[in-house]
């Protein structure tokens, strides 16, 4: 099984998950081109694609998916909320109706080998989900844009052996930022986005003796730095009430628009 970083940023995300015989991507916020030349890179074309799993409607989640779609016809799955925004998206044009299958928070589904599970989070959009994908025991979960955690959200990444979790912001680059007032809160808020800190404490309450790799992503362009995302969520899991260092574990900050090293999960 592999997870793979295509694009992740506030501009943009795109992230390939896969096993030999089945190929996902979740949310194609980049554009169509740059989505193909990330696929190139992992030796995989459009045709590849099995399907396109949304989280949400914000554009940089769904800049490409038109584009992708409509030139490989390939299947789209996302909430009713979703789909629902999506349709009536000037920026993604007409999609076959035929391509949009909905799914539902905490209801599995199989694409070939592998199986999908939708979770809730805390968003403002929609419907907005999470992935967890699995493939026989090996599990992975691509979780950003969430405003907040509970006990569900921990109870869902638990037992990952790898994932691609959100650490958008450093509180204090976002509060003496050049966003208007509106903007800043509606980050911080519980419906907005998670900060490094709050990445770091819920990674505390999910790290276990066989998790691989962490890829931070979804970081802001003004409101965070790549070096100070890592060192955050280091310091939080070396200061947490868990029985791990950050040294025990593969970190990771996913690039902004260039395709990280692929995770592979034997």
């Amino acid at each position: 099984m592999r997870l793979c970083s295509i694009a992740s940023g506030s501009s943009g995300n795109c992230i390939y998950v896969g096993s030999e015989a089945t190929h996902l991507l979740v949310d194609v916020g980049i554009s169509g081109k740059k989505t193909e030349n990330g696929l190139k890179e992992l030796g995989l074309t459009g045709r590849d694609i099995d399907g396109i799993l949304i989280t949400h409607e914000h554009m940089d989640h769904i800049q490409g998916l038109g584009v992708l779609a409509r030139k490989y016809e390939i299947p789209i799955y996302a909430t009713a909320g979703t789909i629902r925004e999506i349709k009536v998206c000037d920026g993604i044009g007409n999609v076959d109706e035929g391509l949009f299958h909905e799914v539902k928070e905490d209801a599995k589904f199989t694409l070939k080998d592998l199986t999908v599970n939708p979770m809730r989070i805390s968003h403002d959009a929609a419907q907005p989900v999470a992935y967890r994908i699995s493939y026989g025991k090996k599990k992975v979960a691509v979780c950003t844009d969430l405003g907040v955690y509970n006990d569900y959200t921990v109870e869902c990444l638990k037992g990952m052996d790898a994932l691609l979790l959100e650490a958008n912001h450093d509180v204090n680059m976002l509060q003496v930022g050049p966003y208007p007032y509106y903007l800043k809160q509606r980050i911080l808020g519980d419906r907005g986005h998670l900060s490094n800190e709050n990445t770091g404490r819920l990674l505390c309450k999910i790290l276990h003796d066989n998790l691989r790799t962490v890829l931070l992503g979804h970081l802001s362009k003004e409101n965070n730095l790549p070096e100070l995302a890592y060192e955050s969520v280091r310091i939080e899991i070396n200061m947490g009430e868990n029985p791990y260092k950050a040294g025990d574990f593969d970190i990771q900050v996913a690039k902004r628009s260039e395709v990280t090293q692929v995770v592979n999960i034997p």
